[in-house]
């Protein structure tokens, strides 16, 4: 198991400090038993109460692009402090992430309370999701019905030989990544076009457009 280490203290006095350094040897030390394998050690200092927090963000990040399977913190309250903490929670468990907790002694265990929230949150984001992903077929279907719309087009490699690269709209991608749908989601609403697409393929597209962008523009990828 690979896991991030995430460590965190409100203020720069001296004695948060130290607890920061210690909160990082503990798990170090944990992780060793668990046994996880750390491949990263996050530490910063920040209110809880705000998620506008580097190291958070870089979690975040890391998670979701399946860097790390797990997250170590010392308590749930390193993550955050009152609706920020049920964010970050519900962040990290919809990115397939699980978080131990030292002071629990294994995986983070929360108030069942918090659980009842926790869960309305993921049922009403998945409802929204299917929402937005039955107006996007619906608009590609309009989109193929009154303009022509054929995705087919986008092949660039018909006829060439080899093996033949899958039936991916690009453009589609494009305008649902500014949508800020995760390329999960994007797979998804693909998927329910009629598109037989994963989220690696649809990832590993974007990132080659990504790539052939920046060196097409190689002054406006460093600006």
């Amino acid at each position: 198991m690979r896991g991030i280490i995430y460590a965190r203290v409100s203020t720069r006095r001296g004695e948060q400090e130290t607890s920061l350094e210690r909160q990082v040897a503990d798990l170090q030390a944990w992780a060793e038993s668990l046994p996880c394998e750390v491949v990263e050690v996050i530490t910063e200092r920040h209110s809880g109460f705000q998620l506008e927090r580097e190291g958070l963000c870089r979690l975040l990040d890391a998670v979701r692009e399946k860097e790390a399977e797990a997250v170590l913190v010392q308590d749930d309250t390193r993550l955050g402090r009152g609706e920020a903490k049920l964010a970050v929670v519900h962040q990290l468990s919809r990115s397939g992430s699980r978080i131990y907790s030292l002071q629990s002694g294994g995986e983070l265990e929360l108030e069942a309370g918090e659980s009842t929230v926790l869960h309305i949150m993921a049922k009403v984001e998945e409802l929204q999701r299917k929402w937005m992903r039955q107006k996007i077929s619906w608009g590609m279907r309009r989109a193929v019905r009154e303009k022509g719309f054929n995705p087919a087009r986008n092949l660039k490699n018909q006829g060439q030989g080899g093996r033949s690269r899958k039936d991916v709209p690009m453009e589609q991608i494009l305008a649902l990544k500014e949508k800020k749908l995760t390329f999960e989601e994007i797979a998804a609403t693909l998927q329910g076009f009629g598109y037989d697409v994963s989220r690696a393929t649809v990832h590993r597209r974007y990132r080659e457009w990504k790539a052939r962008e920046s060196e097409d523009n190689p002054k406006q990828s460093h600006t």
